[in-house]
């Protein structure tokens, strides 16, 4: 008798362990699903207000050319950096080369290198990926002396 009272104790607390494993599961694949949620709501304000500055007729370029940034490199590559590029394409602003994580999965016209890599000297460093940002100008002031922007700065004020 006891040792049935004792399976069933056992039963109910793997049961209890294991719902509190799926609970834990469950919370943390919530807090990853508002985390992505915030970052594509940053992104999508980041691009309406990119397009809000194109109506108005200003463009990127020119904002990098009063500034004296003639050279630069961009860090991230997806979709905003994408766009950056295309912005960029024909202006007197050279892209030297771009920076992202995923080193070995972008293909362009211009060198990709990991943030982990040596950097060459540029006017100046665009960050477009604008949730990492204070994270990632900290630790590209450890590797680099030239202004680090962010893009999203740079579309509100251009």
């Amino acid at each position: 008798m006891k040792k049935g009272i004792v399976n069933v104790l056992s039963g109910l607390a793997g049961a209890a362990i294991g719902a509190a494993g799926m609970g834990k599961m469950m919370g943390e694949k919530v807090v990853e699903a508002q985390r992505m949620s915030d970052k594509h709501l940053a992104l999508f304000l980041m691009m309406n207000q990119w397009v809000k500055v194109k109506q108005e007729g200003k463009n990127l370029a020119a904002y990098f050319e009063q500034n004296g940034y003639h050279e630069i490199a961009i860090y991230g590559l997806s979709y905003a950096g994408e766009t950056l590029v295309n912005e960029l394409d024909g202006s007197s602003v050279v892209i030297k080369y771009g920076i992202d994580q995923k080193v070995h999965d972008i293909y362009g016209e211009f060198a990709v290198v990991s943030p982990d890599d040596p950097l060459e000297m540029v006017d100046a460093i665009v960050v477009t990926a604008i949730k990492s940002f204070d994270e990632i100008e900290e630790n590209l002031r450890k590797k680099v002396n030239c202004p680090i922007l962010s893009l999203e700065d740079i579309l509100y004020i251009v």
